[in-house]
């Protein structure tokens, strides 16, 4: 499923635990500037990393920031050498009451990957499946497992490394999701045309060439990150003079939670001006999914460009030193989406394949989830065909119960000389028929 816009803005959550300090005031010469009313400043927002544990992380660093000594080391220690783990270590430094949350933090944070990953084994685990126990582990990496109980230094190493790993291979992570979403929209519109007939076929794909070409035409769009389009955002976002356009003011108005850096999310808003040139929600040509992959893009382009130290970040020094190069001053033209199709024919036609190679596995495994259907519900005629002829055993048998005759009882009396009488029949017994005479026993 494709993200949405304010998904996509994601940035390395773990700065926010290197860098501490406020940002730089910078002067401002204000009888050419205007700048806006001061405003309380609000605490920034975490932003979400889209990581599996990015709850986990974001507590761990808000604890290891409440620690003072940690603070400082934090504060002292640059990014390569947090990256490598020298920061971990001093872990062993942080308060008692930190370490005890931290514990806890880790404690929990084992018990609910245990329990997705049973949940998950009993998804995939069905008879015919083989559990991919390693893929499993792997999502462990970000602890270490083998000690579920405290919270060690390897613990943070291990959270440090996993994530920086994680969100540099984010990039590109998303052109692959983007060049899947582009693919299946191409194969959807040839499926399509497969359902009409040759004038239909005809009708839409000129109607398709046209929605093309609309999208196409549109003003040119300023290389991301230059001079000109940064110009632009200051004259017409900022309503400042172009003439007066200052790198280091204009640092300051979007650098908007005043950390003294531009992250990934204050980079992209910067670009907002040169989407709304090729992008309109209520235009039938434009895909706004596509507009936020040019947002990416763009973004992607400026952190190469200007992201020296490879921390996600752009610090006003960085800033400042790209301003002054050629490629700021003198850019080249900027290649749009649609000048960069997203996959070759080539991969349309291994992504075909492996969609027909899909289907007809869907096909089959329905065909053998009727057969099974039809097996159980012949089993379950069965079972209600014995369960009725029992049932009208048990009718038979309690209708046997109650009409069974009990055999007769015979009476004895004694005559007047005390001995015995003929027996008496029962008095529901028929009288004998005429010509038989009971014989009476003779006494000795």
């Amino acid at each position: 499923m494709w993200w949405s816009g304010g998904h996509c803005h994601r940035c390395l959550v773990l700065v926010s635990l290197f860098i501490c300090s406020e940002a730089v005031p910078i002067s401002v010469d204000k009888t050419k500037v205007k700048l806006p009313e001061e405003k309380v400043q609000e605490p920034p927002q975490s932003v979400d990393t889209g990581l599996h544990y990015d709850r986990y992380l974001r507590e761990v660093i808000d604890f290891l920031e409440k620690d003072q000594h940690f603070r400082e080391k934090l504060h002292n220690t640059d990014m390569e050498d947090i990256k490598q783990g020298k920061l971990a270590k001093e872990l062993d430094f942080v308060s008692h009451h930190v370490r005890t949350k931290l514990d806890e933090l880790k404690r929990q944070e084992v018990s609910r990957l245990r329990t997705l990953i049973k949940a998950k084994q009993d998804l995939e685990g069905g008879k015919d499946m083989a559990v991919d126990h390693q893929a499993l582990l792997k999502q462990f990496e970000y602890l270490n497992h083998m000690n579920p109980h405290t919270f060690e230094v390897e613990d943070l190493d291990r959270l440090i490394r996993s994530a920086t790993s994680d969100l540099e291979n984010y990039d590109k992570e998303r052109h692959e999701e983007f060049k899947r979403y582009e693919m299946m929209k191409e194969h959807e519109r040839r499926e399509h045309l497969k359902t009409l007939d040759e004038e239909g076929r005809k009708k839409e794909e000129e109607h398709y060439e046209e929605m093309k070409k609309k999208h196409a035409d549109h003003p040119k769009i300023n290389h991301p990150g230059s001079q000109d389009q940064l110009k632009e955002v200051w004259e017409e976002a900022d309503g400042l003079d172009p003439d007066d356009f200052d790198p280091k003011t204009f640092f300051n108005l979007h650098d908007t939670n005043g950390d003294g850096f531009f992250d990934e999310q204050e980079l992209e808003a910067l670009f907002t001006k040169e989407l709304e040139k090729i992008y309109d929600p209520t235009n039938e040509e434009d895909d706004m999914v596509e507009m936020e992959e040019e947002r990416l893009r763009m973004r992607e382009h400026v952190m190469n460009e200007v992201d020296s130290n490879k921390d996600r970040l752009v610090s006003l020094d960085e800033f400042l030193v790209a301003t002054k190069k050629k490629e700021f001053l003198e850019p080249e033209s900027w290649e749009t989406l649609e000048q960069n199709q997203a996959y070759t024919e080539e991969e349309m036609r291994e992504f075909e394949e492996h969609l027909a190679r899909e289907e007809k596995d869907l096909n089959q495994k329905s065909v053998d989830l009727q057969k099974q259907k039809e097996e159980l519900e012949r089993q379950q005629e069965q079972l209600n065909a014995q369960k009725l002829e029992l049932q009208q055993a048990v009718e038979h048998m309690e209708r046997l119960k109650t009409q069974k005759v009990e055999p007769p009882v015979e009476v004895q009396v004694l005559d007047s000389d005390g001995g015995n009488a003929a027996p008496v029949p029962p008095s529901n017994s028929q009288p004998l028929p005429p010509g038989h005479l009971q014989e009476t026993p003779t006494h000795s």
